[in-house]
């Protein structure tokens, strides 16, 4: 009788335990996902503050010569906000796994390489906000380029160095390189043509993917906006007018080919089961659409500028092909 009270109340014990441990991880992960969102709204509230900075109000003209109060107020800005988003990071990510040594970690067949896709995608938007409030400042072209345009390979570079002393993850050459990929898309366009002539822009839909593993594709819509690759699509969008500046084209149309994938439950992509239903398979998704450089649309609205600076980062909804890794052909009236 005294021993199935004890083995009772270890078994209540060990309960008790389990919660209480579910409860602190859940609490850790969900204040690193809080923390991933805080920076990612930081960035967009950038690239907002970097869209009146290229407006003609009298606080957010452009500088037409060197400005050395705003230039020390964006290094000071960026400094601060790159610090505290990097001990953040610290603190609420990585302090919740076990610190090794320093160590590589391939992971180039991860995600059928949607995390790529969005490490170049994310290089490339910090980088052009970057450019953007340098540009405010009225700091030169080429200060713009060194400065800004590698803000974005710099930021995912130290992270990336958190991640090679990290035991969950690891140094990922391959994300360095799709790092590189978007700070040189920046880049060498702006050497090349003095503008951004095909833009690198980003869309999400909501998929049922979620539902079934939500640990590792999100709890919610903000979450999964970040976690859930099947939702993903990343575009290379052309302006055609930048290339027949003499022609008739409008100025805002834009062609774009995108790249998504489907079917992506864990870290590598194998088919898992569905409740009662057949395994769903892995496949890559290809596509064509027509787009829009809102940063074209004529307007005398400093507002409205600024609101299609912000929003050309993304793909608009427009009727789209689809082509799959399967061999099929689908057609979507309206796709984002």
């Amino acid at each position: 009788m005294q021993e199935s009270i004890r083995n009772g109340l270890v078994n209540k014990e060990l309960i008790v335990d389990m919660k209480v441990s579910k409860i602190l991880n859940n609490y850790q992960l969900r204040s690193g996902y809080i923390f991933k969102r805080i920076i990612i709204l930081s960035f967009f509230f950038f690239a907002f503050l970097s869209g009146f900075a290229q407006q003609t109000t009298s606080l957010f003209q452009r500088s037409d010569t060197l400005n050395k109060k705003r230039r020390n107020t964006v290094f000071i800005a960026e400094g601060v906000g790159a610090t505290a988003a990097i001990i953040g990071l610290n603190q609420l990510w990585y302090a919740n796994y076990p610190r090794s040594g320093f160590h590589f970690y391939n992971d180039n067949s991860s995600w059928n390489q949607m995390d790529k896709f969005g490490h170049a995608y994310s290089s490339y938007f910090i980088g052009k906000v970057g450019m953007d409030l340098l540009a405010w400042s009225g700091e030169s072209k080429k200060n713009q380029l060194i400065y800004g345009a590698t803000l974005g390979f710099a930021f995912l570079t130290t992270i990336e160095v958190f991640d090679g002393f990290s035991e969950e993850w690891g140094f990922s050459p391959g994300d360095i390189l799709a790092n590189a990929l978007g700070t040189s898309l920046l880049i060498g366009q702006e050497l090349l043509w003095n503008e951004q002539r095909i833009q690198y822009k980003f869309s999400f839909h909501t998929t049922d993917f979620p539902q079934y593993y939500p640990e590792k594709l999100g709890e919610n819509t903000l979450q999964q906006i970040i976690k859930d690759y099947n939702g993903q699509t990343y575009w290379l969008s052309v302006n055609l007018w930048s290339f027949f500046k003499e022609s008739k084209i409008p100025r805002w149309l834009n062609v774009a080919v995108g790249y998504g994938s489907e079917g992506l439950p864990e870290i590598h992509p194998t088919p898992y089961n569905y409740a009662g239903k057949e395994a769903y398979p892995t496949f890559r998704q290809f596509y064509a659409s027509i787009d829009m450089d809102l940063t074209k649309i004529r307007t005398k609205s400093a507002f409205l500028k600024t609101v299609f600076n912000v929003v050309n980062y993304l793909k608009i909804p427009a009727p789209t092909l689809e082509i799959t890794s399967k061999g099929k052909f689908i057609f979507h009236p309206v796709y984002f």
